[in-house]
């Protein structure tokens, strides 16, 4: 018996398995735990959505439909391997299935056949939709494979479990084929030797830099609307070199080019040099804030 993960719990589990996952609209509060109770957790379902398209996918997975309303799972997996949380509660995805299989789940041994539909599914069951058309034809990315066995694994770390924690809905519900397209026997033996080591930790992205980059002088031009030209005409104006009667402001202009042409006398350029275009020596000599 486990108490389900708490939302800050859950994206943490997740992004500690090394995963890239986005949040989606107020799935934290999305759930349908006034039709039915969420817990104990046992297991995680993998499904198919049936759908292409990830916004849409994730859109449906999220609101429901006339006939089930949202949300359908707790994470959407896309065919790039992104995971999109929906849900945090009790979702209408597991349905009723057979309590054979939920007692294997919770001994964590082979699991029988699914031949009863007599179980409450969505109290049980953290669930993973992986965006698939489900016909056998639509191809699994690796990337998407990959994320399946992460969010998978995430949670059964997090909850002391093994991979026998984890069933896909065609062997808890009877009739029902997902996922279509790969063996679950196949994908808990990837979760296992996942949770025989250490999760992958995501990359250390580099900070930010301090200023802006040289955007390349064919930015420059009339048309172009981007907060880095605001950021570039504050500092010419601290610099002394503000020819602005309105602004700085995003749109380059005339006074834009005045100024900097301004900045290039300043630091010694003339002629063609100082012509108001910025080139990358004078630019990173201004020290433009990242914008």
């Amino acid at each position: 018996m486990a108490t389900p993960l708490s939302a800050d719990k859950l994206l943490k589990a997740l992004r500690d398995e090394g995963l890239h996952v986005v949040e989606h609209r107020s799935w934290r509060t999305n759930n349908r735990n006034h039709k039915g109770p969420w817990g104990p957790a046992h297991g995680v379902m993998i499904h198919h959505t049936v759908t292409s398209g990830t916004a849409s996918s994730v859109e449906l997975c999220y609101n429901g439909h006339s006939a089930l309303p949202g949300p359908l799972c707790h994470g959407v997996i896309a065919k790039d391997g992104t995971v999109h949380l929906v849900g945090n509660g009790r979702a209408n995805h597991a349905g009723l299935g057979d309590d054979d299989v939920l007692r294997a789940v919770v001994a964590e041994r082979d699991l029988p056949p699914d031949d009863a539909a007599n179980t409450d599914g969505n109290r049980h069951f953290y669930g993973f939709e992986a965006v698939n058309l489900g016909d056998g034809k639509d191809p699994w990315p690796e990337v998407q494979l990959l994320a399946i066995e992460r969010a998978a694994a995430a949670v059964c770390r997090a909850h002391g479990w093994s991979e026998r924690s984890v069933i896909g809905h065609l062997e808890w519900q009877p009739g029902k084929v997902d996922p279509r397209g790969f063996g679950m026997d196949w994908m808990r033996g990837r979760i296992g030797d996942r949770l025989d080591g250490e999760p992958e930790r995501p990359p250390v992205e580099p900070p930010k830099p301090t200023y802006e980059p040289f955007p390349g002088a064919a930015f420059f031009k009339v048309g172009r609307n981007s907060a880095v030209i605001t950021a570039m005409g504050k500092r010419l104006v601290a610099e002394g070199c503000g020819r602005y009667a309105v602004g700085p402001g995003p749109a380059w202009s005339e006074a834009d080019r005045k100024s900097y042409a301004a900045w290039q006398r300043k630091l010694g350029y003339s002629g063609s040099d100082a012509d108001g275009i910025p080139g990358k020596t004078s630019w990173d000599r201004l020290k433009v804030p990242n914008a």
